[in-house]
């Protein structure tokens, strides 16, 4: 017996059984939001955003090209130092975001000193960017204490290793803002990976909901660890996500500085005026492997990284501020010493071994110390007593 198959409109309350249905949905509540009805201003860029070498590069601040020059030479080096120490063995583990800097300085350009940050376990250069001591950024990948800096100083949250875990805090902290009337917006940082995470979607969903001031950049470096992107997502781009949770996507080069800083520009004002949250995408690309302890030929090509080396974006910035007469032989000089300088504090500052509190351990991890916690800090200082005396 062939059963008959009800469609969505069969099942619509007040239907009066099989048939279409005559159904009218009750007028919305006071306070409620209409849904959009058409997703066309939602959908991202049919082309991902450049600026440089383009006639929209003529009507930015030369000021501002040259910083993020600036920003970015600085960044190439301090990646550069950073995997040099962990070879050293000063530091535990180290995620390079060489090739992907770009987004990194553009992020922290961006906000203003009350914004928020959330970064993940790659954006340390970002971090540095915001202007916390790089010694005090790479703490954690050190192994020497919780996160390294006070989040409430810099308004910067600790460096999230679990993929996406950030992206709901972020959420909750900008809706709290916004509740006792803070102008402050806030950025979350994600690579592709952590798009297939549950966190993701459920901060999106949230924060679409909410209209809560919050952009999420996601910097699609086309792996998350050795899978490409191809097996994590078949839609046309990351930033079509975002019309799914009824948030506007934006989709940029990420190797572009001039235009990712546009791009989060608009899309940090866009949140911060109650217009709701935005999703960008970044193309860009990671040139070293996913950290020291990877192989990274395992999974990808030399001719496809030196087709990227090729959209290098420091040199991108660099031919572009040359072109336009921005920049001369000195100022490329300048901003290669100015680096140099940061590269050399960072080794003078990790030769020296750090001196460390194991009773720091207790700190910090709540306002009020639970019981166990209380008796764990009283068991570990007796053993640093016990020790101490049998010295």
């Amino acid at each position: 017996m062939e059963v008959p198959q009800m469609t969505v409109l069969d099942q619509q309350p007040g239907a009066a059984g099989p048939g279409p249905a005559h159904h009218v949905p009750p007028p919305w509540q006071p306070g409620a939001r209409a849904p959009r009805t058409d997703p066309a201003p939602l959908l991202p860029d049919p082309a991902p955003v450049r600026v440089l070498g383009t006639p929209a590069a003529a009507s930015l601040d030369p000021a501002l090209l040259r910083d993020l020059y600036r920003r970015l030479v600085a960044g190439r080096r301090y990646n550069q130092q950073a995997t040099t120490l962990t070879k050293q063995g000063r530091l535990a583990v180290y995620p390079a975001s060489t090739g992907q800097e770009a987004c990194q300085v553009a992020a922290a350009a961006v906000l203003r000193e009350d914004d928020w940050l959330f970064p993940s376990y790659r954006d340390t250069l970002a971090v540095v960017s915001r202007g916390v001591d790089p010694l005090e950024v790479l703490t954690l990948l050190r192994g020497d204490a919780h996160s390294g800096w006070d989040p409430i100083r810099w308004r910067t949250a600790p460096l999230s290793t679990p993929l996406a875990t950030q992206a709901p805090h972020a959420v909750g902290l900008a809706h709290a803002a916004r509740l006792r009337g803070d102008s402050a917006a806030a950025l979350v940082l994600v690579g592709d990976g952590g798009t297939s995470e549950g966190d993701f979607h459920e901060a999106l969903n949230f924060a679409a909901v909410l209209n809560a001031p919050v952009v999420f950049l996601v910097q699609n470096n086309g792996y998350a660890i050795s899978v490409p992107l191809a097996k994590q997502s078949a839609a046309p781009s990351l930033a079509h996500k975002a019309v799914g949770y009824g948030m506007a996507g934006r989709l940029v080069d990420g190797n572009d500085a001039a235009a990712v800083h546009t791009v989060l520009a608009e899309a940090v004002e866009h949140a911060r005026s109650g217009r709701g949250p935005v999703l960008v995408e970044a193309v860009t690309y990671r040139l070293d492997p996913h950290t020291n302890a990877d192989d990274a030929g395992r999974y990808r090509s030399e001719p496809e990284v030196a087709a990227w080396r090729e959209h290098d974006p420091v040199l991108l910035m660099e031919r572009h501020l040359r072109g336009a007469g921005l920049l001369d032989d000195d100022a490329v000089r300048e901003a290669a010493d100015a680096a140099e300088q940061l590269a050399a504090r960072m080794r003078e500052e990790f030769h020296a071994e750090p001196e460390l509190d194991p009773m720091s351990l207790f700190t910090h991890v709540y306002a009020e110390p639970t019981p166990q916690l209380r008796e764990q800090a009283a068991q570990l200082a007796a053993e640093l007593d016990a020790e101490a005396a049998a010295r």
